[in-house]
């Protein structure tokens, strides 16, 4: 079974993602991390980032899993533990040259879906729904206003350690949807058969109940 999840920066995706992937008892699949990790890799080597073969080349030749563990999903390029590393905003800065490469992300794709082969798994990222598993059982895109979704990203990185004020990180989401929406190699959009969920004036708790409704008769149907 896949449950697909996704949605822009600060939509509260990847926080529910996690909450139904423990509660639900099955495998969760970031997407973003997978991207980001090649990121770290490709900048730890100096690589072009506008060379394609290279990326490609670098694709093949690096190890990306996730571990599970009770401080939460662990990321690791090739047994290097990079969970706080790629979310450095230098990685964060980059990706969108590592996610725009077409051969890039159809290798990327191919392992997404080898690993959510393994098990019951909720994907999340910003193709789940319409590129990578686009016969998910359920699909869900989530959504929010970008002043709401700015406010969460400049609570996240803490208000007395963020580098960034509260315009800089709306202006940094505004580049990001710009990028993620209108790229040529899988733009974000929302699929006609995913479930819209607008999270601007809900709670996690209250996406999390609202996702878990339309999910839960799909186990007991199992």
């Amino acid at each position: 079974m896949i449950i697909a999840i996704d949605g822009p920066a600060g939509s509260g995706k990847s926080t529910v993602a996690k909450m139904l992937a423990k509660h639900l008892g099955i495998n969760y699949l970031d997407t973003g991390a997978m991207y980001r990790a090649l990121t770290w890799k490709a900048l730890q080597q100096k690589l072009n980032l506008e060379d394609e073969n290279a990326l490609c080349r670098l694709m093949e030749q690096t190890n990306i899993r996730f571990q599970h563990e009770q401080k939460g999903l662990q990321v690791f390029v090739d047994d290097i533990n990079v969970t706080k590393e790629i979310r450095s905003p230098s990685v964060t800065n980059h990706t969108h040259y590592i996610s725009g490469k077409p051969r890039v992300r159809a290798i990327m794709v191919s392992l997404q879906r080898r690993i959510a082969s393994e098990g019951d798994t909720i994907a999340e990222g910003r193709d789940m729904g319409t590129v990578v598993f686009p016969l998910a059982e359920k699909k869900f895109f989530l959504d929010a206003k970008i002043e709401e979704r700015a406010k969460r990203r400049f609570h996240e990185r803490g208000i007395l350690h963020s580098e960034n004020s509260l315009d800089d990180i709306t202006k940094e989401i505004e580049l990001r949807d710009q990028r993620d929406t209108t790229r040529k190699e899988s733009p974000l959009k929302i699929s006609e058969d995913s479930i819209y969920v607008d999270t601007t004036h809900l709670t996690i708790n209250e996406v999390f109940h609202r996702i878990l409704q339309e999910v839960e008769p799909l186990l007991k149907n199992k």
